[in-house]
């Protein structure tokens, strides 16, 4: 993974035709009749760029070219389902070099073949001393009248979020991953942390719906009252998704009676990168068990409530990071 002296490489790597800073909707309009004069998918009236959102991408410093293109791409194909004027923020190292701006825009196919879909893209690479102009710049390329949703990358210092205030106090939600942030991040001072979503704990949505319907067979009296402990080992890989799972399982837990339970979540060497495994123990014959490999797709329950053992196998998986992005975003 690249560093921080790559930064200048992320603008260049992404796709776009560059434009003066000061001409981004010139050189959106330029691009558009570009595209319809060499017979390329072009909008072909207002509703085929109808956008429903604003949607911010922040690339960090610890953002190298190669995962600029990949989230970018998941930017792509968010937009395809949920049409946005996108735009995507890349800062310099230092104060060396001017604002410059790329514009970008792509056009599909809907739900019908008369449904075509376009979207605009507009990039910005700041240096330093222009980061007190940049909501200005932002604000501009934005649709007034739709909501805000703010994703931030990758940032070495979670601190530094304080200098985009704008658009941290004007989004809808802020998007970050504890999987990729300064550990740092959660613990911010947010204008409005109810507003904040993980997307380590959006990409969980199908373990923890597995989690939640093995479990909701039982009644609540048998699940949390007497509970012991809780425990959850996970491999080196899912450190932050194992985090998230642990509160969700101790919220839920909790929410059916269990109380002063000692609780463990550890790394472990003796199960795969991406494995986890829970248990439950009690003070009499219950049990509960579910290991998982998110590499080989496969799950295990174990458990037993009093009313026999039951054991399944099931296939488990997280979310794709375009589907994360859209559970963190809208649920």
């Amino acid at each position: 993974m690249g560093g921080p002296a790559t930064m200048s490489g992320i603008f260049d790597a992404l796709p776009g035709i560059e434009v003066p800073v000061g001409s981004i909707a010139s050189g959106l309009a330029a691009m558009w009749e570009g595209a319809a004069s060499s017979g390329r998918p072009a909008p072909e009236g207002d509703l085929s760029k109808a956008t429903q959102v604003n949607f911010v991408l922040h690339l960090g410093l610890r953002t190298d070219a190669e995962d600029a293109v990949r989230q970018f791409g998941v930017a792509v194909g968010f937009s395809r389902r949920y049409p946005c004027r996108v735009v995507v923020l890349c800062p310099q190292k230092d104060d060396a070099g001017d604002m410059r701006a790329k514009v970008y825009g792509e056009c599909s196919i809907g739900k019908s073949k008369d449904d075509t879909r376009c979207c605009e893209f507009v990039m910005l690479s700041y240096p330093r001393w222009a980061r007190p102009f940049l909501e200005g710049q932002v604000s501009i390329c934005l649709s007034s009248d739709l909501p805000l949703y703010y994703w931030v990358h990758r940032f070495v210092d979670a601190a530094r979020l304080a200098d985009y205030a704008y658009l941290l106090a004007s989004a809808r939600r802020v998007i970050i991953d504890s999987a990729q942030c300064d550990p740092g991040a959660k613990a911010l001072p947010w204008p409005h942390p109810e507003n904040v979503r993980d997307l380590a704990f959006a990409r969980l949505l199908p373990v923890r719906q597995a989690i939640g319907q093995f479990l909701s067979r039982y009644p609540a009296g048998a699940l949390g009252p007497g509970m012991t402990s809780i425990r959850l080992r996970h491999g080196a890989g899912v450190a932050a998704e194992a985090r998230v799972l642990f509160a969700w399982v101790r919220d839920r837990v909790g929410a059916c009676g269990a109380s002063g339970e000692a609780t463990e979540i550890r790394e472990a060497a003796d199960i795969g990168p991406r494995a986890l495994s829970l248990g439950f123990s009690y003070p009499d014959s219950r049990t509960f068990s579910w290991t998982a490999d998110l590499d080989t797709a496969h799950a295990v329950f174990d458990a037993d409530f009093g009313s026999g053992r039951t054991t399944a196998t099931t296939s488990v998986s997280m979310l794709a990071q375009e589907a994360a992005l859209s559970e963190a975003m809208f649920f």
